[in-house]
């Protein structure tokens, strides 16, 4: 018994000690010793709801499309899906959810679903367009949100893999130790999503075709991790993540029932992240379509690009036609 005591107890010390080092390399890669500048292929665009980072394809006067990323991503996980939107005509537009990606960060730190939604809101303000919002796992939640807050600011939806949590409000969830802990947070977040050895495998957990987790692919999901007070604001987001909303409508099925914005949704039947059947209950609620990928699992536009654009790009055309 004291050698399995005495053994547990140099476990426990050693893995404290591997999340003290991890969360130490991690502020040690976000150091800011220069100013901050987001990548020169975007642009920051000044909102009432703060300064957000987008990225944009296709011609400025083509039908605008709204593109939002789930909880590992940011907006560069879009591009080839915005290279085969602009080829059609559209302008697709993708932009970091704060507090990913390049966008600002808030410093009451709201990132409640509710107050995502009003950012999707007056980032179309900002831009003055009326776009389809096309939303991924997490970041469907926000645009369904916003497509209910503000019907008239949008022209469709669609819905890639959705973690909306329908019924999801009647769940007493909270924060439990140690992720209750915001220091705790900070550590698991260290380990895991801005731990760039933690990238690779974290994203196959997501994945059905699992060697679409190229090399490439981590390096682009690992770039704003090195990003000054990543960590911490992340962990200050996880909340939202880990904590259903209890006030949000797009969690309610007669929410849904009450849409009158044309929508859509594309699932990959083997996703085991938000689960197929996900999927078949909103288009049960809504009657709208849905597109269903073989042997596709959550993040279809990494895993099977063209199946997936061409199911996008049919669902578009059934809510605004590409420009001439």
């Amino acid at each position: 018994m004291r050698y399995v005591v005495g053994l547990l107890t140099i476990l426990i010390f050693a893995a404290g000690l591997a999340l003290i080092g991890l969360r130490l390399a991690a502020s040690i890669r976000e150091i800011g010793l220069l100013p901050e500048k987001p990548p020169e292929e975007g642009r920051i665009v000044e909102t009432t709801f703060g300064p957000i980072y987008v990225e944009e394809l296709g011609p400025e006067d083509g039908p605008p499309l709204l593109l939002l990323h789930g909880s590992i991503g940011w907006s560069r996980m879009w591009r080839p899906t915005q290279e085969a939107l602009a080829a059609e005509g559209y302008r697709a537009i993708a932009f970091d959810i704060p507090p990913m990606g390049f966008s600002f960060r808030d410093p009451g730190k709201d990132y409640s679903r509710k107050t995502q939604a009003q950012r999707v809101v007056a980032l179309t303000e900002a831009l003055g367009v009326r776009p389809v919002l096309i939303a991924h796992s997490f970041g469907a939640g926000p645009a369904a949100e916003a497509a209910m807050l503000q019907p008239d600011a949008f022209a469709g939806i669609v819905v890639v893999s959705g973690a909306i949590g329908i019924d999801s409000h009647l769940e007493e969830l909270s924060l439990t130790w140690p992720l209750g802990n915001p220091t705790a947070r900070e550590f698991a977040i260290s380990a895991t999503a801005t731990n760039p050895m933690a990238m690779g495998p974290l994203l196959k957990r997501f994945l059905h075709r699992k060697e679409a987790a190229t090399e490439e692919v981590i390096a682009m999901l690992n770039r704003p991790s090195s990003r000054a007070g990543t960590t911490q604001a992340l962990a200050d987001w996880l909340p939202s993540l880990l904590v259903p909303p209890k006030d949000a409508q797009s969690t309610r099925p007669e929410a849904w029932q009450a849409l009158t914005l044309p929508v859509a949704f594309i699932w990959g039947d083997r996703d085991t992240t938000t689960p197929l059947a996900q999927g078949e209950r909103l288009a049960e609620l809504t009657g709208a379509p849905l597109s269903i990928l073989k042997d596709v699992g959550h993040i279809p536009q990494i895993e099977a690009p063209p199946e997936f654009q061409a199911a996008l790009i049919s669902a578009l055309a059934t809510m605004i036609p590409p420009a001439p």
